[in-house]
């Protein structure tokens, strides 16, 4: 079967490690990606050897810098079935009728309005409804970490509803012009956040609601999460789930696994490419079962890797290339090294 031909459009935090993961996808072929400016990371993806591309009113900035590229957004669209569109929030929705108009297939990423596809994705919790459409969102990083928790939970019991407090990372590492430096910012400070709104758009039903602060952290989010069930549960049954959950790491605090920063550093001990942490990381320690049918946890989410799994999941599901979550989990977890269960 021929593979599956991919663009990538953005070439930033999440379409350069997007881009990188569909190069080890052995049904998958990394047409070209899409750079908009002539820095450094256009020069690392030529030097990658990874095709470079860019918007036709931008060919001449690249040439005065001397960095090849092999045509145009529109000359890619051509060769390509599916396009990731990784461009900065909110502008992936200008370039969806040009998708259109090329007859491609387009992921989009959770910085987009739900309204620009035609499902929000998550591959643990909807994958079926993403088979086969012309356009996908994979939902943001704090979402897709609500929804692998929510809905491993929900194996064990019916969840009657969830509360969370989100402590949300300032910013990116490579950012210098975002903050706070010295201050807890309400995000928002009118209650609830936007991301249980999120949660709802591939979990319609669920009876959630979230808080959310901003700290002066750039590694990771955390997430503190209340989960009411309709069936008591122990804390046994909880962990179990939880551990045969593909990519779900429990961290043992016990072990010296008790903060972001020694998450961070976990990751890079295992030799991983920029620290990336795709899984969600829940601290075993926290998973608390409270009466018999509430359950308590705090979970970490590497902002700038989690949704790559997802992404990759959703281009096989719009191609209609791996018929079931399972089967499309175990050739990306595989690829890209996932792990699932306990830590170290």
């Amino acid at each position: 079967m021929a593979r599956i031909r991919v663009a990538v459009n953005g070439f930033g935090t999440i379409g350069k490690r997007v881009a990188e993961a569909i190069l080890k996808q052995p049904d998958m072929e990394l047409v070209g990606v899409v750079k908009t400016k002539p820095d450094y990371v256009a020069k690392y993806a030529v030097s990658s050897g990874i095709p470079l591309y860019a918007p036709s009113d931008r060919l001449g900035a690249f040439k005065e810098k001397g960095i090849q590229v092999e045509g145009s957004l529109e000359d890619l669209l051509k060769k390509v079935d599916v396009v990731v569109d990784a461009t900065p929030g909110g502008v992936g929705k200008e370039y969806k009728p040009i998708y259109e108009r090329f007859g491609v297939k387009a992921i989009f990423q959770g910085g987009e309005k739900p309204e620009v596809a035609e499902v929000s994705f998550n591959t643990l919790c909807n994958y079926e409804e993403a088979l086969g459409k012309k356009s996908v969102r994979v939902v943001s990083c704090n979402t897709t970490g609500l929804l692998r928790s929510i809905c491993s939970l929900s194996k064990v019991a019916k969840i009657k509803k969830v509360r969370a407090t989100i402590v949300r990372r300032a910013s990116d590492p490579k950012e210098v012009k975002r903050g706070p430096i010295n201050a807890i910012v309400p995000n928002p400070a009118k209650l609830p956040s936007h991301h249980a709104v999120d949660v709802k758009t591939v979990l319609p039903s669920l009876d959630i609601a979230t808080t959310a602060v901003v700290v002066p952290t750039t590694l990771m989010h955390v997430h503190i999460v209340f989960a009411e069930l309709e069936e008591g549960v122990t804390r046994d049954d909880v962990v179990s789930i939880l551990e045969q959950t593909p990519r779900i790491l429990l961290a043992d605090a016990g072990l010296g696994l008790a903060s972001t920063a020694d998450l961070v550093e976990y990751a890079r001990d295992l030799g991983r490419k920029r620290y990336d942490i795709p899984e969600l990381v829940i601290w075993l320690d926290s998973v608390t079962v409270l009466g018999g049918r509430e359950v308590v946890w705090m979970q970490a989410v590497h902002q700038e890797s989690i949704v790559v799994p997802e992404n990759i999941d959703a281009i096989r599901a719009v191609m209609e290339a791996a018929k079931s979550a399972e089967e499309t989990i175990r050739i990306t977890d595989r690829t890209l090294g996932l792990m699932n269960g306990r830590v170290p």
